[in-house]
């Protein structure tokens, strides 16, 4: 199992079923009226909880957020582990369309990650990433490595998602395209060094 694996295994069993409860409801909620108008009055109805156990949980709007974002980027958007630094491209493509399908909580993640929230992870699959080139392209020096970690890091993200979307006006294949091509055209510099 690798380390992002066992990471998110052990914060998925952190959640308790009363968290889960409330994390899942205001995502719903989201969905369905945005981020702006949902209340704490609505989450605790939705979760079949109190409003104050919701403020046990989560003391803040914010605290409430950062939770929900890390919990949909775990339950609705999951990724499935890449066999090779080289399959990134594929990986990167089937995140891009699973954002397109839900695009409320696409904004949700990336907005909590762009803006620097604190706790919200910008690139979650950095770790991944480098257990990867260590595994395939272990003489690749430090300078390259970091350059290729960053770039695939974050085109695999909400906040690229969100970029293409709002930014470029694209569509849910040209996004997928964009972002597939742009991690191509990082991997094939390297591609030769593989023996």
């Amino acid at each position: 199992m690798s380390v992002t694996s066992e990471h998110d295994d052990r914060s998925a069993s952190d959640v308790s079923r009363t968290q889960e409860a409330i994390l899942a409801a205001y995502a719903e909620l989201i969905e369905e009226l945005g981020t702006d108008d949902v209340s704490f009055r609505l989450i605790a109805r939705r979760a079949g909880v109190g409003e104050r156990t919701i403020f046990r949980n989560y003391a803040t709007r914010v605290d409430l957020l950062l939770a929900t974002a890390a919990w949909i980027e775990r339950r609705i958007f999951p990724r499935q582990d890449s066999p090779s630094i080289f399959d990134m491209p594929l990986t990167i493509r089937a995140a891009m369309e699973s954002y397109d399908h839900r695009p409320e909580l696409a904004h949700v993640v990336a907005e909590t990650t762009m803006r620097g929230i604190s706790g919200a992870t910008p690139s979650p699959r950095r770790a991944m990433l480098e257990e990867m080139i260590d595994a395939e392209i272990s003489a690749l020096g430090d300078a390259e490595r970091r350059a290729i970690v960053a770039a695939l890091a974050h085109l695999d993200s909400a906040a690229t998602w969100v970029t293409f979307r709002r930014e470029f006006g694209m569509t849910r294949s040209d996004i997928a395209d964009a972002a597939a091509w742009a991690a191509e055209a990082v991997l094939d510099p390297i591609r030769s060094r593989v023996g």
